[in-house]
């Protein structure tokens, strides 16, 4: 049996799967925790990964491993290979000026054009002009930009600081792939390269690629590897895949093909499809970002989705469980009941410093019910806003996948049905993201990319309450 390995880097923790090659068959897995917070030591993510494989029964027998991990995360490197600064992740709104302040100087059709997304908080460019004007002495040091997923790459290929790693601080040596970086806002699926216009715009230096022979100070950034390219070998002689950003790992795995839209329910809330062409939407609801497979992969984000279900659930003093069971014994619509659901700024739409708010509270409306099912609603109605948005970019859907822990959530689930004009499907519980690590390391080894079974545990028909989306829409107008 040939073993092959996918990681998950998320923002809260760290997975890893190991799988049959040939059949897809899970072996074994492992898991470590990820620091709170929108500003994280990569070195804490270096460290719950080597717990996750070891965790996963390490890999001595395994002959291929490939890392999906957060998209957006600002690793900023010296030039001994040392992080400068603690990586500002993509829930940090600090950048939000700075987007302003990039689609001011360049012009959103233009930067939509140009590599097929608009600045918003979330994206690296505005995290590096943040960088550049809050901490001039910093950015100043800056030899090497490099994203979550490239660094962890990197360090597993045996590059890092001297004294830390076995091959020392190698920058040419590092890499990414076309997923993550069509999500920096300086490089672009449609064109396959940065933009390095763009790109000095962000962090006031020019930047080059890894690799292309050019001198000088200009600021490395990764080679951009295809999707069945090898990174490189770990030190012990397991072959690296590429990497991929989250959304783009969760595609792959499924197995996600035209007519699928995805709806994943994370620490963020996202929205996307593979299609064969280019999106560039100049209002900046849709990132026309790059797929794990050659394709590309229109999606939308919003801030505040799982987490909206916990801070509910807390404030009832219920488990998810008893959340669900709340939800699901109140009517569609809530009794009115309306929850906007803006805990920490938001993205989709781009509402950096706006705040949640209840709507539509009456004496009689006010029950723990309500508000359980108000949640999930209102969490529910800002996808649905979304899919509205890549309907809008040309998108046209047979079905919805719906993943993520909250998926598997009776309630979440049925008021999905109730939510979405669209037959819902829920995936066998997974991890799909690092599934889709394990397919794109399969893919390098062998130059095929497998096509593994994926079960499904629950399928819904249409089942539209049109009074949700309307009051919802009532409310955050």
């Amino acid at each position: 049996m040939t073993l092959v390995a996918g990681v998950d880097s998320s923002t809260q923790s760290c997975k890893v799967v190991v799988r049959d090659l040939g059949t897809g068959e899970l072996v074994r897995s492992g898991r470590a925790a990820h620091p709170d917070g929108t500003e994280v030591d990569p070195a804490a993510w270096w460290s719950a990964l080597q717990e996750a494989i070891a965790a996963a029964g390490g890999l001595d027998d395994v002959a291929a491993i490939s890392v999906a991990g957060q998209q957006h995360g600002m690793v900023v490197l010296d030039a001994q290979g040392r992080v400068i600064r603690d990586a500002l992740l993509w829930n940090d709104t600090r950048s939000a000026q700075a987007a302003r302040d990039l689609i001011d100087e360049v012009g959103a059709e233009e930067y939509a054009a140009r590599v097929g997304v608009v600045p918003v908080a979330s994206f690296t460019a505005t995290k590096l002009r943040w960088l550049r004007d809050a901490e001039p002495g910093n950015a100043a040091r800056v030899a090497a930009v490099a994203l979550p997923h490239d660094w962890l790459t990197w360090r597993l290929r045996g590059y890092g600081p001297e004294g830390e790693s076995e091959l020392g601080p190698d920058l040419e040596a590092l890499t990414t792939d076309r997923s993550d970086a069509s999500g920096t806002a300086y490089w672009g699926a449609a064109s396959g390269a940065y933009d390095l216009d763009l790109f000095a715009r962000a962090l006031g230096r020019s930047g080059r690629e890894a690799g292309s022979g050019a001198g000088g100070d200009a600021v490395i950034l990764p080679r951009v590897l295809g999707p069945s390219e090898s990174a490189g070998r770990t030190p012990s002689g397991v072959l690296v895949g590429p990497g991929a950003g989250d959304n783009a790992g969760a595609a792959l795995g499924l197995g996600a093909a035209d007519g699928d839209v995805v709806v994943s329910i994370g620490t963020s809330g996202t929205v996307f499809a593979v299609t064969d062409a280019p999106i560039a939407d100049a209002s900046g609801t849709v990132a026309g970002f790059a797929d794990a497979s050659g394709l590309s992969l229109p999606l939308i984000a919003t801030l505040n989705a799982a987490r909206v279900l916990g801070s509910i659930a807390d404030l009832l003093s219920v488990d998810h469980d008893g959340l669900s069971a709340l939800a699901l014994s109140a009517e569609p619509g809530s009794g009115g009941v309306v929850l906007v659901p803006y805990f920490e700024g938001e993205r989709t739409p781009n509402l950096p410093d706006a705040k949640a708010s209840i709507h539509g509270l009456t004496l009689a409306s006010t029950t723990p019910a309500n508000l359980a099912r108000a949640a999930i609603e209102g969490m529910l109605c800002g996808l649905a806003d979304g899919l509205d948005a890549v309907r809008a970019a040309g998108v046209r859907e047979r079905r919805i996948l719906l993943i993520g822990g909250a998926a598997q959530n009776p309630a979440v689930a049925q008021v999905a049905a109730q939510v979405f004009d669209a037959p819902v499907e829920v995936p066998a519980p997974g991890e799909y993201v690092a599934d889709g690590g394990a397919v794109q390391a399969a893919w390098a080894l062998t130059g095929t990319r497998p096509t593994w079974t994926v079960e499904t545990s629950a399928a819904l028909p249409v089942d539209t309450r049109p009074v949700i989306r309307t009051q919802y829409a009532a409310a955050r107008a």
